[in-house]
């Protein structure tokens, strides 16, 4: 690759990015910044991948940065006001400004032959958008973007269906009220994932609702002001509420183990909230969930049109599992488990256990979803969350991984086939 060549770079790490090659992706872009620094593209795209690891101070000075060298850089300027939202530092008009007058709504190139399928994906400035741009084939799906902030129109563009891509009730609250308003009296069966629907779907008022679901345990979770959990009486004011040690503590609208610890006793609570972001946090009951090897196994489902896809298990010996960082790619014995669950998901869990889930997603009422989970000894579902924001990585080009590459695929064909299945217009 010709180191002085910023397009042939540019494609290879937005090609990295779109693979779920982050690392590697983000490596190559912070290069193209320090290689090209009088570039715009190179902050703006260096300033995205912080953007979405949560890094907002690192991607509010690459944004400041590609727009000093181009004032009118469209991308550099939705970000700027995305990491503004993020930081709770500005109006919905100042982000409106900060973002542009035609900033609103963005249409990808499309690449096929015959009549799009049109979809428009509301998302927010905030974070958990669910990513579907990798599941809309640009030769099927012509895509247009719109952020429910900086929408002002009355009328939408024309479209087959809309996708709310707003995904996390903690987060996007506000967002969703705004996705509301915008799918107000439009026919019903071309909205996906109404924004109702997504609301309802906090991880407080998820345990409470599906707990009486049978087969189903759900973790008491609370949220509580962070000053009062951090005050001398924090540890009383939490007994109160029914809750022991050790629990878990949890910024709201936090993925993928990001501000989430384990509070083992009372006296370590002060300084565990001081730790934490965020003006309130989530207290949520600890449930051991090791099997008898004393290793813990989550479980993630997808639901997609109201069908079950298994997607992985993710077996770890800590207690805060994910399958980026699970014991998996150095032990066979875990990857063979992982697809006995993928080949034979009814074999894994038991019937009873896919009955409760299966009621689960009834109850969210989402055209696409999915849930973290871990089964009990007598095979009931623990809960650790279900939602939108579910997202479905495709497995790295390594023969490790290659038992899990038909499954992912089922998903992904099963999230085109319900799309073409709702369109107005199918192609």
């Amino acid at each position: 690759m010709n180191p002085s060549d910023f397009a042939t770079r540019n494609d290879l790490g937005l090609k990295l990015w779109n693979e779920g090659k982050r690392k590697e992706a983000f490596a190559l872009f912070l290069e193209n910044a320090e290689l090209f620094p009088s570039n715009a593209t190179a902050h703006s795209n260096l300033a995205f991948v912080f953007l979405r690891a949560g890094a907002l101070d690192e991607a509010k000075t690459e944004y400041e940065n590609a727009l000093r060298l181009e004032p009118t850089h469209a991308d550099a300027k939705r970000g700027l006001a995305a990491v503004m939202a993020q930081l709770g530092n500005a109006s919905a008009s100042e982000l409106r400004e900060i973002a542009g007058a035609d900033s609103a709504i963005t249409v990808l190139p499309y690449r096929g032959a015959r009549r799009p399928v049109s979809v428009t994906l509301l998302v927010s400035l905030g974070s958990g958008n669910l990513h579907l741009e990798k599941l809309l084939d640009d030769r099927v799906f012509e895509t247009t973007k719109l952020v429910v902030e900086l929408f002002k129109n009355a009328r939408l563009p024309p479209f087959d269906m809309i996708f709310n891509a707003i995904g996390d009730a903690d987060s996007g609250a506000e967002a969703l009220m705004l996705a509301q308003r915008i799918t107000a009296g439009k026919r019903k069966r071309a909205i996906l994932n109404p924004p109702e629907n997504v609301l309802r779907t906090t991880r407080g008022e998820n345990a409470v609702r599906l707990r009486s679901i049978s087969g189903v345990v759900t973790p008491r979770t609370q949220l509580f002001a962070r000053l009062a959990l951090g005050a001398p009486d924090g540890a009383a004011l939490l007994k109160e509420h029914g809750f022991t040690f050790p629990l878990l503590l949890r910024s709201p609208g936090q993925h993928t183990g990001h501000n989430f610890n384990l509070v083992q006793h009372p006296e370590e609570l002060r300084i565990a909230v001081a730790a934490l972001p965020g003006d309130q946090l989530y207290a949520i009951e600890f449930i051991d969930v090791r099997g008898a090897d004393g290793k813990v196994r989550k479980y993630r489902v997808m639901f997609v049109d109201g069908k079950l896809y298994p997607l992985h298990l993710a077996i770890s010996n800590d207690w805060k599992v994910h399958y980026f960082s699970a014991d998996m790619s150095n032990n066979p014995e875990h990857r063979a488990e992982d697809e006995r669950f993928l080949t034979d998901m009814s074999g894994a869990l038991g019937e009873d256990a896919l009955a409760a889930l299966q009621n689960i997603a009834t109850a969210l009422g989402l055209d696409y979803a999915g849930i973290d989970f871990a089964l009990t000894a007598d095979g009931k579902v623990v809960v650790f969350e279900t939602n939108a924001t579910m997202v479905i990585v495709q497995p790295d080009e390594d023969e490790r991984w290659a038992y899990r590459k038909a499954p992912v695929e089922r998903v992904v064909a099963a999230v085109r086939e319900m799309l073409l299945a709702r369109a107005a217009s199918p192609a």
